[in-house]
Order: C-alpha cells, then sequence, then structure tokens
C-alpha cells in the first residue's frame, strides 16, 4: 500500500495554526481517479486529527508560545474562547471549520479539556467532513 503523503501532509499542516487547503486536495486526488478513496479518507482524516493535536499540545503548554511560533491573532483566541465556553464539549466537532477550528483546539488545551474526549469529538467532525467530499466518488 503505498500512502499519499502529500494528502497526510497537506491535512496535517491545515489543521494547525498554520493556513493548508487539504480538502482542495483530497477533491484533486479523488478527481483523478484514485482507486481507493476510503484510503484517501482516512489519510486525510488522520493526518487532520494528528494536526489537532499539535494544536491542543501547544494549548497545553501556552498560549504564549503559539503566539511567540504562530503569531495567533489574540481575537481569533477570544472568538474560539467564547465560543468553547458557550457551547462545551460539542463546539470541537467544529474544529474542522475556518477561522475558529484551529483556535478551538488551542484553546481546548489551554483550558486542560480532557484528551479522550477531544480525539472522540474533533475526530468524529473532521471524519464528517472529509466523508462528505469523498462520498460522490465511493
Amino acid at each position: 500500500m503505498q500512502l499519499d503523503w502529500a494528502l497526510f501532509f497537506s491535512a496535517l499542516i491545515s489543521s494547525t495554526l498554520f493556513p493548508g487547503g487539504s480538502e482542495a486536495l483530497l477533491l484533486y486526488r479523488l478527481d483523478e481517479g484514485a482507486s481507493k478513496p476510503l484510503e484517501l479518507l482516512c489519510l486525510a482524516t488522520v493526518g487532520n486529527v494528528l494536526g489537532s493535536i499539535i494544536t491542543y499540545a501547544m494549548g497545553r503548554l501556552g498560549v504564549q508560545i503559539s503566539h511567540q511560533w504562530f503569531h495567533t491573532p489574540e481575537e481569533k483566541i477570544q472568538k474560539a474562547e467564547t465560543v468553547f465556553n458557550r457551547f462545551g464539549k460539542p463546539a470541537l466537532l467544529f474544529a474542522w471549520l475556518p477561522v475558529i477550528g484551529d483556535p478551538l483546539c488551542l484553546v481546548a488545551g489551554v483550558l486542560r479539556f480532557n484528551i479522550l474526549w477531544f480525539l472522540v469529538l474533533v475526530s468524529i467532525g473532521k471524519l464528517a467532513r472529509y466523508s462528505v467530499l469523498t462520498f460522490p466518488f465511493l
């Protein structure tokens, strides 16, 4: 089995505080006739969840580190914290959303949210997002 490392790393980087477009690469791979769409779905999901774990870990290590390394705007973190506090655990189902998704993961780490719940909720959300994109190619 040959893995699509470009897709994996695109998904990983896209779910950290760096911008990225793993959805576009997934759709491109699927459109070019990939014979294993489920494999691509799994690669994108695992890479994206791993990137969220990295962002969560940065939050646990401290927001100051993420500000220094990634220049995360304070307003993004404040907005994510407001969403997280308002909706609680279910907010992590939306960690795939642009603008607030990555800061949500960061805030979960800052608040020392339970890592097992974090993994379950983030994985469900990200798998659902990539599944919607992959479904037409199954």
